[in-house]
């Protein structure tokens, strides 16, 4: 793959997604005077049509909102809560007692969050920002492709191929499913190669029914029954009632500093805290001694990692059943009393909690008046539950089959319970303005990602598409990887790999370019010419735009 892409400028509205006709989408809305929230909705919107193996109608979306006249950032958490009869003990009637099936109805046991994200993302917009584009406005590129059709991209034939494996019925094989074979392979079996046409005729009428019956219909009418009815049919604990009472949450967004920034995330039920537990680490070193991309950086970056998500497993679950010590977990002198622990000769095997007691699309815009988005939105695994719902062509995530079926687990499973998340949108502030709004797909590599692009940015002085660009490390475990290895990029010289060896990591190097890394997006904003710097990563199919 061929490496360099010039970084995307423009003074007014700039938008990166990882599907180029998502990005046009938004930049579409913004040329009509849309901004930046009524954007990030239509192409998610778009996206979850044209990039169907990576999110859905069916999965969720986390949201960090910049208002630019009030200086003001909101979180939105739209991720579903569990089913009510989605009981460990319902489980273990069924002869589950170990986890819960990644694939299949069974899988399919949280309400999906997206719409009604979309929802709230848009009253917001309508409120707070001025907006005034009509609804079925965000919708109209997303019902166009779905109707019409869309080539399909390299991600999607390669990843579609990966889940043919008759072989494993854990996980790929996903032709037994007869939904996923009709929608998403040839008559025969194959699957849709690069270039060629999908159409999605039966998405595209749900499409058109929320673009007439806003997000109500999804939950409440007549389609949220024809979902609930179908999966109800077919095993799932889901039911129409679930659907009925779901609602997204706005939350106030956590915060830290990195440097001269202030760094923003989630609260849980999603990972934010480890994101910002990691910058708190990565602040105590002054990583320019160092030098991007060496042994000495790596390896700080992977042991500040396993700091971070020793806290983050134990503590990260729906905080109406347990609530984290946040403002400890994210004080300075306890990152400082954590980071004493590393050593920069050996790498330590685990790591304790200090306090005791997948696949995803990253969408970053940023208006003409200031106004900014970061937006995270997911089915989970590569094609979710696999399952697609009867006649309405929506793709069911399995975010719940993450939760533990051990009742003494922090993250159990119970009814109406919002799962650990690994979703987490990201804002650099400077000066209460975004200064760096960004994002990326990758399960346990999000954080790690989002570590490497504000450092490379901040630090290194790096522009975004060059920070995207840089070759990426992921310790643990993520979307289509096995667990606890430090995978490096092959771009990485060999003589790092065998340094970090030597310290003790357990290294597997991955092709020069490798999708396992994530898709990440992001904008960068010149504090002060007001230019915005676009980044896109070529690791996906995406494109940032702007004008």
């Amino acid at each position: 793959m061929e490496t360099g892409r010039p970084v995307s400028m423009a003074l007014r509205g700039m938008v990166a997604t990882p599907h180029a006709l998502a990005t046009q989408t938004g930049l579409r809305i913004l040329r009509q005077g849309g901004n930046a929230v009524e954007a990030a909705v239509a192409a998610a919107a778009t996206i979850a049509v044209v990039y169907p193996h990576m999110n859905s109608l069916g999965g969720d979306n986390v949201w960090l909102t910049y208002d630019a006249t009030s200086r003001q950032v909101r979180g939105l958490n739209a991720t579903g809560r569990s089913a009510a009869a989605a009981t460990i003990g319902w489980y273990r009637e069924r002869g589950i007692t170990e986890a819960i099936p990644p694939r299949g109805f069974l899988a399919a046991n949280t309400v999906s969050g997206c719409v009604d994200g979309w929802a709230q993302a848009y009253a917001y917009s309508r409120e707070a920002l001025g907006g005034r584009l009509p609804w079925e406005d965000l919708l109209a590129d997303a019902i166009h492709y779905a109707d019409d059709g869309f080539p399909v991209t390299r991600s999607q034939e390669e990843c579609t191929a990966q889940n043919l494996d008759p072989s494993d019925d854990w996980i790929r094989h996903l032709q037994r499913f007869e939904g996923f074979r009709q929608t998403y392979l040839h008559s025969d079996g194959r699957p849709v190669g690069q270039g060629q046409v999908m159409r999605l005729r039966a998405l595209a009428l749900t499409l058109r029914e929320l673009a007439r019956e806003g997000a109500e219909a999804f939950y409440r009418g007549s389609l949220a029954r024809r979902i609930a009815d179908f999966l109800q049919r077919h095993g799932s604990p889901l039911t129409a009632e679930d659907f009925a009472t779901h609602t997204s949450t706005w939350v106030e967004p956590l915060r830290t500093t990195y440097r001269s920034d202030t760094a923003l995330s989630l609260p849980p039920n999603t990972q934010g805290i480890a994101a910002l537990s990691l910058l708190n680490l990565l602040e105590t070193h002054d990583l320019t001694l160092y030098g991007d991309g060496s042994p000495d950086y790596l390896h700080l970056m992977v042991e500040a990692t396993k700091l971070a998500f020793a806290d983050r497993d134990r503590w990260v679950t729906d905080p109406d059943w347990l609530k984290a010590p946040l403002s400890r977990l994210l004080d300075k002198a306890y990152a400082a009393e954590r980071a004493a622990r590393i050593s920069m000769s050996r790498a330590q095997a685990a790591c304790a909690p200090g306090i005791t007691g997948g696949d995803t699309v990253a969408v970053a815009v940023v208006d003409g008046a200031g106004n900014a988005v970061s937006l995270i939105q997911s089915i989970y695994f590569d094609f979710g539950s696999a399952i697609v719902a009867g006649d309405s062509g929506v793709l069911m995530q399995n975010r719940g089959s993450f939760f533990s079926l051990d009742p003494a687990h922090v993250n159990a499973l119970a009814p109406r319970k919002r799962t650990f998340h690994t979703l987490i949108p990201a804002m650099l502030l400077a000066d209460r303005r975004p200064y760096l709004v960004y994002g990326t797909m990758g399960g346990e590599g999000q954080p790690q990602t989002q570590a490497a692009l504000a450092t490379r940015v901040v630090d290194f002085g790096y522009d975004i598409q060059a920070a995207i660009e840089a070759p990426r490390w992921l310790y643990g475990r993520t979307w289509g990887l096995p667990t606890r290895a430090l995978y490096l990029e092959g771009r990485f010289s060999p003589a790092t790999a065998q340094e970090l060896t030597r310290r003790g990591h357990p290294v597997q190097v991955l092709p020069a370019w490798s999708e396992s890394m994530g898709h990440a997006q992001g904008i960068c904003i010149d504090p002060e010419t007001g230019v915005r710097f676009g980044g896109a990563d070529p690791r996906g199919d995406g494109a940032a735009a702007g004008y």
